[in-house]
């Protein structure tokens, strides 16, 4: 069985929009293409490289994997990421069934992507790995089909843009198995599932007559 890892980069406020450069994503007129470039340094380098390390397939959206696909082609031979994303598989979900996959190995979801992710998960074969793809990773999310998110948080507040989390994630835990600091300060976290939410009570009980209006006045 395959897992679903989530490998995303995000501000503090939890937006993942056009990390690499200003024309990666300027949709929204989204102005800060690029914000994770200055914080880039040899921590968060090995980070990457550790992620890319496992054997894994690509997940992506479809706009995700238009900008991977004009760029890591076309990057070289000596680059680390770049043959490798040739030569793995990517699976693109596309409303469009008519989309041409004209980079290697690029393979469509087809219309009903929660289904065939599903049958995806339920084959052996390496981990499905996300970048970007914030559409995506909100219906994954949606239908509580992710195993495992490695998080880099950069220091950053940007407002607005594409966020990691929709308003209908389905609710759960997560367990924190690995964390480091760079030195530009970004966190770099490793989570995976941990249950259902449990919820505990700061509140006195019995309840005072204040807090019992309190609570009418709610209503």
């Amino acid at each position: 069985m395959r897992k679903i890892v989530v490998g995303a980069m995000m501000s503090l406020d939890g937006v993942m929009q056009s990390p690499g450069g200003p024309h990666e994503d300027p949709a929204g007129g989204f102005r800060f293409g690029g914000w994770v470039a200055p914080f880039f340094d040899p921590v968060l380098g090995e980070a990457v490289g550790s992620m890319f390390a496992q054997p894994f397939d690509l997940l992506l959206g479809r706009k995700t994997y238009d900008i991977f696909a004009a760029h890591w082609p076309y990057v070289g031979a000596d680059d680390p990421i770049g043959p490798l994303f040739d030569r793995i598989t990517k699976y693109v979900a596309t409303r469009n069934a008519n989309l041409q996959l004209d980079w290697q190995n690029s393979r469509s979801l087809g219309a009903d992507v929660v289904s065939a992710v599903s049958r995806l998960k339920q084959e052996d074969g390496p981990d499905l790995l996300t970048q970007g793809s914030t559409q995506l990773l909100h219906t994954l999310f949606k239908h509580d089909l992710v195993d495992e998110l490695q998080l880099s948080i950069f220091p950053v507040v940007l407002g607005i843009g594409k966020r990691l989390f929709g308003e209908d994630t389905s609710a759960g835990t997560l367990k924190l198995v690995s964390s480091k600091v760079s030195g530009s300060g970004v966190t770099v976290n490793r989570y995976v599932r941990d249950g259902q939410i449990t919820t505990g009570n700061f509140q006195i009980d019995p309840p005072t007559e204040a807090e019992l209006q309190r609570r009418r006045n709610l209503t």
